[in-house]
């Protein structure tokens, strides 16, 4: 394969972006070269922090500039769809934060944009590649431990509510379901796939913002019983119940961790020895699809990125929570 080395941008410069910029100066033939903050001041700063050859005051001149091959989108998910558009219409490659979008309408829009133009575009679920989750896919896939009975997967940590942070803002999409209730959903779709009937319940802070949603996604033959909350910590575990055993990914389960099997009465714990935050795993998959000219993930793909928000979407609706 060609290793041409891929000329990254970031748009929007929080802490996710520090995360993405640290794991992409891990990766052989990759490079920060632009970022862009609405602040001249702090895409400054953080150029300097990672070696970013640019900086600029405005998402604009970022996706304009003829060196990026690819850009990290990593502003407040309400701005996702329309900070995608730009740089896949100035031919950008897009790789955007999750959640990709508010709602499937603006999901279709910038799937449709990426079509016209010819470019690639994928919703950064970074979890989809970590090694010890693709460890838990496996087993599934190939019915190791049966089949799966059950899942219970929960994300929840206790913050102070501040409407003047972004994680509480519902007008930016703030709240506990697009943020992290995400990842149980995800843990549900990549294994079970779409249920056959959701229930949900949610609580609110006072502006209107979810703070807590538990869901219960019924299928044929199986149950997930799932939870987001920002009002207390949780286990923030997914343990899957198969027919001959259980696998529990332990705490933190959307990012690098461990993953314990029972299996007749013996338990063992496996390390899959992270030297990353993380997100190297999935930038590397996207340089290589860039590489080979594909438009398109073949694991994150469009039809996924849509089952996702179609079920965040049904969930909203099921609680009553507009944007």
């Amino acid at each position: 394969m060609n290793m041409k080395t891929i000329k990254w941008g970031i748009i929007g410069l929080g802490n996710i972006a520090q995360k993405f910029a640290t794991d992409l100066a891990t990766i052989k033939d990759a490079e920060l070269v632009a970022v862009a903050s609405r602040s001249k001041e702090n895409a400054d700063e953080f150029a300097v922090k990672f070696n970013s050859k640019k900086a600029y005051g405005s998402y604009d001149e970022l996706a304009k500039d003829a060196e990026v091959d690819a850009v990290y989108i990593a502003t407040p998910h309400s701005f996702h769809k329309e900070h995608s558009i730009l740089c896949l219409q100035n031919k950008k490659a897009v790789l955007c934060e999750k959640p990709f979008a508010m709602n499937l309408q603006e999901v279709e829009e910038m799937l449709t944009v990426a079509k016209e133009n010819n470019v690639l575009l994928m919703e950064a679920l970074w979890t989809f590649f970590l090694p010890h989750y693709n460890y838990v896919l496996e087993v599934y896939k190939n019915e190791k431990l049966g089949k799966l009975k059950s899942l219970e997967a929960d994300f929840g940590f206790y913050n102070e509510y501040d409407t003047s942070r972004r994680l509480f803002r519902k007008e930016v999409g703030g709240g506990s379901l697009l943020d992290i209730g995400i990842y149980p959903i995800f843990a549900a779709l990549s294994t079970l796939g779409n249920p056959n009937s959701i229930k949900a319940d949610a609580t609110f802070f006072e502006n209107g913002a979810d703070s807590s949603c538990d869901m219960i996604f019924n299928y044929k033959t199986a149950k997930a019983t799932l939870k987001s909350t920002l009002i207390e910590n949780t286990a923030t575990e997914a343990i899957f119940n198969f027919e001959r055993g259980t696998i529990k990914i332990n705490t933190m389960f959307h990012m690098p961790t461990t993953v314990t099997i029972t299996e007749n009465g013996k338990e063992e714990t496996i390390d899959f020895n992270y030297k990353t935050i993380g997100y190297n795993f999935e930038t590397e998959h996207f340089n290589n699809l860039l590489r080979k000219g594909k438009k398109e993930s073949d694991i994150m793909t469009f039809d996924f990125s849509k089952n996702l928000i179609k079920t965040l979407d049904a969930v909203r609706k099921i609680i009553g929570l507009e944007y």
